[in-house]
């Protein structure tokens, strides 16, 4: 039971939607990321990032349209598969809050001193990572060994480290999915993402994308609970978005801050609970140190 409790909580934060990840990755039209240094929407440090470029733009064309939108589908393949990777720092390319950049750790080399004390250190690779981990695993306790090797962790493995994740909409779907089934909670997503959608005729699926903290955050709840959302959920989203606006929360802070600090921020947000932050760190952000020994609060 606990086993497959945590699987509907990893699809549902989108952890194994490979595809829909990288739909949602902002590219070039070429479908290529570069590598720059870039600021966080909200306040950014100014770290090495992935940066891709706009894709809506009132002047570009149906048919340009369509084009950008396949290359979206490319995002998955043009993120650098090896890249610097940790044991305490998110190990998966995170859009930030706007959807205008894709951010990756991208330290230089392995084993180097961050520039910030409490920044975790980048000690393997994306292409490591999971050999290591079940290594340690199997040390650990050998009838392990069975088991892992019948189930390949693809969530872990450096293809699964290249999908990129919006943590923003991982939190929102966390709360949506709060106390209601999976086919409730992909109703509602469903129905809140139409509420901030163009409803014209002709509005293509490819269009549709999850709102940003900006939109959401000067929405009355009374507007937000029209998805199907209950108040005080609706009143959580409300909250979640207004933090990313403020720059309390930002991409930079979830994909370099320590596993507690990841914790002690997102727990002090109204309707994300212990386990619920834990799940979204062991499966969207692909922490690897995250072992939850509470159970789902009903």
């Amino acid at each position: 039971m606990a086993q497959k409790r945590v699987l509907r909580s990893a699809s549902r934060l989108g952890a194994f939607s490979a595809p829909r990840a990288a739909a949602e990755a902002d590219v070039t039209p070429s479908g290529a990321h570069e590598f720059s240094s870039v600021s966080d929407d909200a306040g950014g440090d100014g770290r090495p990032s992935i940066e891709g470029s706009k894709l809506e733009s009132p002047t570009v064309s149906p048919s340009k349209k369509r084009k950008l939108a396949n290359a979206r589908n490319l995002a998955s393949e043009t993120i650098p598969i090896h890249r610097p990777a940790g044991t305490h720092s998110s190990n998966t390319p995170l859009k930030t809050p706007s959807g205008s950049h894709v951010v990756a750790c991208t330290q230089g080399g392995l084993d180097e001193s961050p520039s910030e004390a409490n920044i975790p250190r980048l000690t393997t690779s994306t292409n490591r990572l999971l050999e290591q981990a079940c290594a340690h695993l199997i040390q650990a306790d050998p009838r392990l060994q069975p088991l892992i090797e019948k189930h390949h962790c693809h969530l872990f493995s450096p293809e699964g480290l290249a999908e990129v994740i919006d943590p923003f909409q991982s939190l929102c779907s966390s709360i949506m999915a709060q106390q209601v089934s999976g086919a409730a909670a992909s109703s509602i997503k469903s129905k809140f993402i139409d509420l901030f959608c163009d409803t014209g005729e002709g509005r293509a699926h490819y269009e549709k994308g999850f709102p940003s903290p900006a939109q959401i955050a000067p929405c009355d709840v009374a507007f937000l609970r029209t998805a199907g959302l209950s108040a005080r959920k609706a009143e959580y989203i409300k909250g979640l978005a207004q933090k990313f606006v403020d720059g309390e929360l930002n991409t930079a802070m979830l994909l370099r801050a320590g596993d507690e600090e990841i914790i002690e921020k997102l727990t002090a947000v109204r309707g994300l609970g212990l386990w619920s932050v834990q799940m979204f760190a062991c499966f969207a952000l692909r922490r690897t140190d995250i072992f939850s020994t509470g159970t789902k609060p009903r």
